[in-house]
């Protein structure tokens, strides 16, 4: 199959807008929904400490590759892939990567709407009152008759992606900047300001402790792997948004600063979600470790307990919205792109029934957590007892595709483009900073990925536990 020859002609407004976006893509339900249950599992501040040293040293460097891949290539992430390995003299089939990422990513945004709608679901529950006065029991059940609701869910998914669509649909300058240029103030804004109010009605010194504690003898095997999985999911490396986002790039962009600003954003609003959420857990003595549910069914409990608790509920399901929204349209551009450049259907047409496929998946999870709940198909597999549909997507995209993207990735940018290749796009690059980056992309990152592979997939699972 030849490599497609149209490169993209439009480019991101300003780099500060593409950082917006990048950022945008990046934070999302990884950090309020994952990363405070990881986090809150995990020993606290032993887990944060190890996800920076993750974040800096083996997900930074890949995300300089993808970034610089998609804009070598200046393609679809499957065009670029194809283009820059014939480019490089390699086999064509390192698409495989662009492609893996695609149906990760699109897999992924099936689920993601679905719990993005639990968000809309709620907010209008926490205006109207619901949560007043809740208990523990009373959360848990108003959370149970949620996901017991078929058309509940449908409704909004349906909406979630529908909103996903509508943005994406309208291009790269109408649509995805408008709405990160729109959506990340607010963001920002109300991140700040629910952080403030947590701080003066929750147990802020506690909440701070336990992130920030470093007790060493809570750093396990377990705990390490946890938080380069979670590194992974948060800051999206290995999932081709990068690469398709690298492709919309300046020629004098700067990748490196740009990436360091993207990764150390994303792990600074997971610090600061963090900094939300455990003041309100610990000021109403609620748990930390609570696990998927400490966004759905433990913070209600402290909504429902405080003054303006229904502003304030409501504001942080609103924060949490915008987050997915602006993870979302990421998701679904990787395909607006290879459609563009691949499909005679243009992009709207594609990017429509590409968003109704993806829709259509996504009923998938929503059966799982009701009609279907009790359907395990892979069941006779010790690994996949007890899973649900919804769980075994989770479980290949999370466990298994975004980690084999990060590794082809760091394979692709260390070993198959030439080290001249690599220093043209990274230019503004020392010496000695390029050297490290190549140090760290051929041999630590690889390393590294392929052990996750490894633990999440099974065989290392007994070495630690």
């Amino acid at each position: 199959m030849a490599a497609p020859t149209a490169q993209k002609s439009t480019h991101w407004s300003s780099r500060f807008t593409f950082i917006m976006a990048a950022v945008g893509s990046a934070v999302g339900l990884g950090n309020f929904w994952r990363f405070p249950y990881q986090a809150g599992q995990n020993g606290g501040g032993a887990f944060v400490l190890v996800y920076l040293v993750c974040v800096l040293l083996i997900v930074l460097p890949i995300l300089i590759g993808e970034l610089m891949i998609g804009r070598r290539g200046r393609l679809s992430a499957i065009g670029s892939m194809q283009k820059v390995a014939v480019e490089e003299k390699a086999s064509p089939k390192w698409t495989i990567a662009g492609w893996n990422g695609m149906i990760g990513a699109l897999l992924i945004l099936s689920f993601y709407s679905v719990i993005a709608g639990w968000f809309i679901d709620y907010i209008p529950a926490i205006l109207s009152g619901e949560f007043e006065g809740i208990d523990s029991q009373g959360a848990g059940l108003l959370f149970g008759d949620t996901l017991a609701d078929v058309n509940k869910l449908i409704i909004g998914h349906s909406v979630f992606m529908a909103l996903t669509v509508f943005i994406v649909v309208l291009g790269l300058k109408n649509g995805i900047e408008k709405a990160v240029n729109i959506l990340m103030p607010l963001f920002f804004v109300l991140l700040v300001a629910l952080t403030i109010f947590s701080a003066f009605i929750g147990d802020f010194a506690a909440g701070w402790r336990f992130l920030f504690t470093f007790d060493l003898s809570k750093i396990t095997g377990a705990v390490v792997l946890s938080a380069l999985g979670q590194a992974f999911f948060s800051v999206g490396v290995g999932g081709a948004i990068m690469l398709t986002y690298g492709a919309y790039l300046e020629r004098d962009t700067h990748i490196p600063g740009s990436a360091l600003i993207i990764a150390l954003s994303d792990t600074a609003v997971a610090i600061i979600a963090g900094l939300l959420i455990f003041p309100l857990v610990f000021g109403f003595n609620l748990n930390p470790g609570e696990g998927p549910g400490l966004i759905f069914v433990t913070l209600p409990i402290a909504f429902g307990q405080m003054p303006l608790g229904n502003l304030i509920g409501a504001a942080f399901f609103v924060l949490a919205l915008v987050a997915a929204i602006t993870s979302s349209i990421s998701m679904l551009e990787i395909l607006a792109s290879w459609v563009e450049e691949r499909s005679r259907w243009g992009r709207k047409t594609g990017v429509v029934v590409g968003g109704f496929l993806v829709w259509a998946v996504g009923l998938l999870t929503v059966f799982s957590f009701n009609i279907w709940s009790d359907i395990h198909p892979l069941g006779r597999f010790s690994t996949f007892q007890g899973m649900t549909i919804f769980d075994l997507i989770d479980f290949v995209t999370g466990k298994f595709m975004l980690p084999f993207g990060g590794l082809l990735i760091a394979l692709f940018a260390g070993w198959i483009m030439t080290r001249q290749s690599s220093r043209d796009e990274l230019p503004a690059m020392s010496d000695l900073t390029f050297l490290i980056w190549r140090i760290l992309v051929r041999y630590l990152a690889p390393v590294a990925v392929a052990v996750i592979l490894l633990y999440e997939t099974g065989p290392l699972k007994v070495l630690f536990g």
